[in-house]
């Protein structure tokens, strides 16, 4: 009996070992065949199928595995792609596939199956398949109806493919379904209409599609669902508030889709959730104190959103909680709570109960002082807490335990950080942010112990005096350093790059700007990639600084030097810049002509160099920066013609800025096709001719911005967002105003104090974008566009000092943008039109013209040109009425008496009269 017992367990234990392994000599020749079919018709440039070899067993082949007693093949697995080499498999068809009839696993993650047309239908005829994995395989078309067989498949995985298609609805029709997969399959459209027999189904992953509907509702009430994955993928709407027993929740992602509503109270009832991810949506409300209830959570998203109301302090009692990322919304309340619920734990005492290592509160309306429990977070590794509306002070007992921060930012917030002059900080930051925070005046000492910083910024810290020598040798390890608008003084010595961090990769930045540094430039390795220096003290000249390396280029994209004492010549080096894509030099006493090789930047988007005393003619070679998003070259002493290559070479400039030169001759006609500008400045130059007919070509100005295209959004140049970004200034409402954070949405054009003539071109009202309009201070004649009106958003209008004449158009009261206007010292005349902004503009508006009405003291019916007008036209037609209807009745009252008098007062006449009508009346009835 006990050998029997022996002999059963090993006969068990063997197939159980075999029915998982690759058998000996089992393989069945018609299946064998079929793969040897597959490999003979496949594209195989990396040879994935070599170990399929006609005179080996195929149970042995890599990816084949057998049944050991049967000799069928029940699991086919290939992965087709080779990622070093970028290529891999191709398959053509799948004539061989039905003979695999027992085949329970298919895998064919990265076979390019792009010509496999029929493919669910021969899916179809494997009625033993339980796992389907086409991910990556170029797919792209699928039956909108099929009539499966199959009732066993568990997983399907059609993720990564290209099918631009509505999801069919029979893909939720395996009644065993327990698994699907389609991220990133570019599906379109509706999602399916349920309900669906899924009582199985536990994980639907559908992430990055582009559905573009609401969410359905039956999705919500599978009782029996644990992972859900809808992020980037369109959905629009509320999320589902009724739902079932829709609680078995342990992963939830909405994220990054256009849901506008409030958090559903069920949410909260999910006590099994680990993974909540609402972030990117328009989700507005609060947050109820019911999160309290999912004890389980480790992970909470829901940055930007539109949430609102106090911080849920609630969280902090979340023990498991890891991640915690409620940015970018409007929480508003003491920051101070959620910290003191995280420690609050019994026995009181007890240390810290938080797990959480990432905390994201930045960009909110939060208030107040981080308190000191703050420093009893010891697993807490990266903290954002930047721009909210903090203040308090801080000592070091707000950081005893914080032995693992790695990251710490909280710039733009009123705090203040005070600590002795040894103190060396528990912690080895990579991130140090505290822009904004008082940590002055003397130079904060304990950075010095941060030997793993990486990313410094401490600007606007009022800090006082020169930087320490030490600091510049840490420096060499710092990929990111902000020491800008403190008082910081001295010379900067040649800023190096250690040998540790050169692997470490870019970008590497440096800005110091707003000081008071002096001396020369120092001088900067070749991948330094961003650099601003500017509003200091340095002076003497650029060209140790930009011509050091003669045959070495440099990485830098960001020159900032504006605002200095440079003065001399622009070197004539630039092609050792050639990454540069932001050069400004303005407000400086550079002098001399432009150099050409400053046409050697072909990647060049901002060129600033106003306000120097640069002379001579704008180089030709610039028409080779066609990249060119900005020119100001305001406040010179350049002259030459205007020239016509501005328009044809620079087609994508948004800002042109010439003001305050010496330009003349005609504006060509090529000036038009800058259809992207959207400032246009030059004023106070000695232009002539006339205004082109062809600005309404100006397609920024008619649109009111510049149309995004090939991945251009915001002018912002940095690395981080923000940092540096494009900024202009224009003339508008009778001063110069600077524009940055609003200048894509800014129009202007400013063509005064030049010698322009002609009238204005009526195509001027196509401009429908335009904001800010200057003609003053030409020779302008004709009369103003009587359609004005369409300008709906036009703001500022100066037309003053021309020779203008004619009306005011009554289509000028339409413009209720309108909040400057000065049209004096022309020839127009008549009546101010009436509307609720002309008359309270300042009567100087309408000055040296023949006009009258408010706001001028003239009225009109006093103006004796006016009233003989007035006369002529109406007052002449009125008598002319008066004495026709006065004739009448004069007519009338003779007629009348002429023929009644003497039949009254004459009776023979009377008599006579009546004889006759008697006659008169007899004749008629005979």
């Amino acid at each position: 009996m006990r050998r029997l017992y022996l002999v059963l367990v090993l006969f068990f234990s063997l197939t159980i070992t075999f029915k998982f392994s690759s058998c000996s000599g089992t393989c069945k020749e018609n299946e064998k065949n079929a793969l040897l079919r597959l490999k003979k018709e496949a594209n195989d440039p990396t040879n994935v199928l070599s170990s399929w070899v006609d005179k080996e067993d195929c149970c042995n082949w890599e990816g084949v595995l057998c049944n050991n007693i049967t000799g069928s093949i029940i699991e086919l697995s290939i992965n087709g792609w080779d990622w070093s080499e970028f290529k891999g498999l191709k398959i053509d068809n799948f004539q061989w596939l039905p003979s695999l009839e027992n085949l329970d696993h298919l895998d064919m993650s990265g076979v390019d199956l792009s010509n496999v047309t029929n493919w669910p239908e021969v899916i179809n005829m494997l009625p033993s398949l339980i796992n389907l994995r086409f991910s990556n395989c170029s797919l792209h078309s699928l039956p909108p109806v099929l009539d499966h067989n199959n009732s066993v498949l568990e997983n399907l995985d059609l993720s990564l493919n290209k099918f631009s298609s509505p999801i069919p609805g029979w893909i939720f029709s395996f009644s065993s379904l327990v698994s699907l997969e389609f991220t990133g399959s570019n599906f379109t459209g509706s999602f399916p209409e349920g309900p669906f027999n899924l009582t199985s189904f536990t994980t639907l992953r559908a992430s990055s599609n582009s559905f573009g509907s609401v969410l359905p509702q039956w999705l919500f009430d599978l009782n029996n669902l644990e992972y859900l994955d809808l992020s980037y993928s369109g959905f629009k709407g509320p999320i589902p508030r009724g739902v079932g027993n829709f609680c078995n929740l342990t992963y939830l992602s909405l994220a990054s889709n256009n849901l506008n509503s409030t958090i559903p109270n069920w949410l909260y009832g999910c006590k099994n959730l680990e993974t909540l991810n609402l972030k990117e949506n328009s989700l507005e409300g609060t947050v109820s104190d019911l999160i309290s209830n999912l004890t389980s959570l480790t992970s909470i998203y829901m940055s930007e959103n539109f949430l609102s109301g106090k911080l849920p302090s609630v969280i902090g009692k979340l023990r498991k909680l890891e991640d915690l990322d409620l940015s970018e919304n409007r929480f508003e309340g003491e920051v101070s709570e959620i910290f003191n619920t995280m420690n609050d734990c019994p026995p009181i005492g007890s240390g810290n109960c938080s797990s959480l290592m990432t905390l994201r509160l930045n960009d909110n309306k939060l208030v107040g002082n981080l308190p000191k429990s703050f420093g009893l977070l010891s697993n807490l590794q990266f903290c954002f807490m930047s721009n909210n509306r903090l203040e308090g002070l801080l000592t070091e007992e707000h950081f005893t335990n914080l032995t693992n921060l790695k990251v710490f930012s909280a710039s733009k917030s009123n705090l203040t950080l005070r600590v002795s002059a040894d103190w060396i900080p528990p912690f080895q930051a990579s991130d140090i942010v505290m822009g904004g925070w008082r940590l002055g005046p003397e130079f904060p000492l304990w950075i010095q112990s941060q030997q793993s910083i990486m990313n410094l910024d401490i600007s606007n810290a009022g800090i006082v005096g020169e930087v320490p020598s030490w600091f510049w040798n840490l420096s060499s390890q710092i990929r990111f350093l902000n020491m800008s608008h403190n008082q910081l003084i001295g010379e900067i010595p040649t800023i190096s790059i250690s040998d540790s961090s050169m692997g470490s990769g870019g970008p590497w930045l440096i800005y110091l700007s707003s000081n008071n540094f002096s001396g020369s430039l120092p001088h900067i390795p070749t991948m330094v990639t961003e650099l601003d220096l500017s509003n200091n003290s340095f002076s003497e000249g650029l060209t140790n600084f930009l011509c050091d390396k003669t045959n070495e280029s440099y990485m830098l994209e960001i020159l900032h030097l504006g605002g200095n004492r440079f003065s001399e010549k622009i070197p004539d080096c630039w092609v050792n810049w050639p990454e540069l894509r932001v050069l400004n030099l303005g407000e400086n006493k550079l002098t001399g002509w432009i150099p050409r090789s400053i046409g050697a930047l072909s990647n060049l988007k901002s060129l600033d160099l106003k306000r120097n005393k640069l002379s001579g003619p704008l180089p030709s070679s610039l028409n080779n920066c066609t990249r060119l998003w900005k020119i100001d070259l305001n406040e010179n002493e350049l002259h030459g013609n205007f020239p016509p290559w501005l328009g044809t070479s620079l087609s994508n400039l948004i800002v042109l800025t010439l003001r305050s030169n010496k330009f003349d001759g005609e504006l060509a006609p090529e000036l038009c096709q800058l259809n992207d500008l959207q400032i246009l400045d030059l004023a106070n130059n000695n232009l002539v001719g006339d205004i082109p007919q062809c600005v309404n070509n100006f397609t920024a100005m008619v649109n009111g911005r510049k149309l995004i295209r090939d991945g251009d959004d915001e002018m912002d140049y940095s690395y981080y967002v923000g940092v540096f970004r494009e900024s202009a200034s224009a003339a508008t409402k009778g001063n110069i105003h600077q524009y940055d954070t609003i200048l894509s949405l800014f129009t202007s054009m400013d063509l005064s104090n030049n010698n322009l003539s002609g009238n204005i071109p009526m195509s001027l009202t196509s401009l429908v974008g335009l904001r800010s309009l200057n003609f003053s201070n030409n020779h302008l004649t004709g009369s103003i566009p009587r359609d004005i009106d369409n300008m709906k958003v036009l703001e500022s209008l100066d037309l003053s000092n021309n020779q203008l004449s004619g009306e005011i158009p009554e289509s000028i009261s339409s413009l209720f943008s309108l909040s400057h206007l000065n049209v004096s010292h022309n020839n127009l005349s008549g009546r101010i039109p009436v509307s609720t902004q002309l008359q309270t503009f300042s009567p100087s508006s309408f000055t040296g013209n023949k006009l009258c009405g408010l706001p001028l003291a003239e009225s009109c019916s006093k103006n004796p040109e006016v009233e003989n007008e007035e006369e002529d036209d109406g007052s002449g037609d009125d008598n002319e009425v008066e004495w026709f209807y006065v004739s009448m009745a004069i007519g009338f009252i003779v007629a009348f008496w002429g023929v009644s008098a003497p039949l009254l007062f004459i009776r023979p006449w009377r008599r006579a009269y009546f004889s006759y009508l008697d006659r008169k009346w007899k004749s008629w009835h005979t």
